[in-house]
């Protein structure tokens, strides 16, 4: 029974099923993700390093270009999301600003897959988390919770020792 003396619905019911559906979804999402996102690194890192691809700015200019394709067409003729219009020339500039900060740390993923093995890149992006708190505060003054800070201590540990090993 529910606090309002309602019925609870059965795990095994209606309710459990569009549960199990949802999580279902979001881990074929993840792991669609994940298995892009290691896709396109290593054939960046192929591209660029084995098969000598010397072009890392046009590379990343091909992959923001598919991008915004892409996701036009799951916007407009999928509907994954609904189309939303850009409101002022504040949000314009905030949506710009953010759009150079990220070409400009894809193109700078690209340009270091051409002289850094894949798993050292991997794990200098691993502290991304660790500056991000830590400039988050430098920002804002506003502290995240002591077990934020406790969590990323082995992460940043971690990238520190395989650092250490010569690559």
């Amino acid at each position: 029974m529910t606090a309002k003396g309602g019925a609870t619905p059965s795990p095994g019911g209606a309710g459990g099923a569009a549960a199990g559906n949802g999580r279902l979804f979001t881990v074929g999402l993840v792991t669609a993700w994940y298995s892009s996102n290691i896709g396109v690194l290593l054939l960046n890192k192929y591209l660029l390093s084995n098969y000598g691809f010397k072009y890392p700015i046009f590379l990343t200019m091909c992959h923001m270009s598919a991008c915004a394709l892409l996701s036009y067409a799951a916007i407009a003729w999928l509907r994954v999301v609904p189309m939303q219009l850009v409101r002022s020339r504040v949000q314009l500039a905030k949506i710009a600003a953010l759009s150079l900060v990220f070409c400009g740390s894809v193109v700078s993923g690209n340009v270091s897959l051409r002289y850094l093995p894949v798993s050292f890149n991997q794990a200098v992006g691993a502290t991304t988390p660790f500056f991000t708190a830590v400039f988050a505060y430098i920002m804002t003054v506003k502290r995240e919770s002591w077990v934020t800070y406790l969590t990323l201590v082995p992460v940043v540990t971690g990238v520190i020792i395989a650092s250490g090993v010569s690559y």
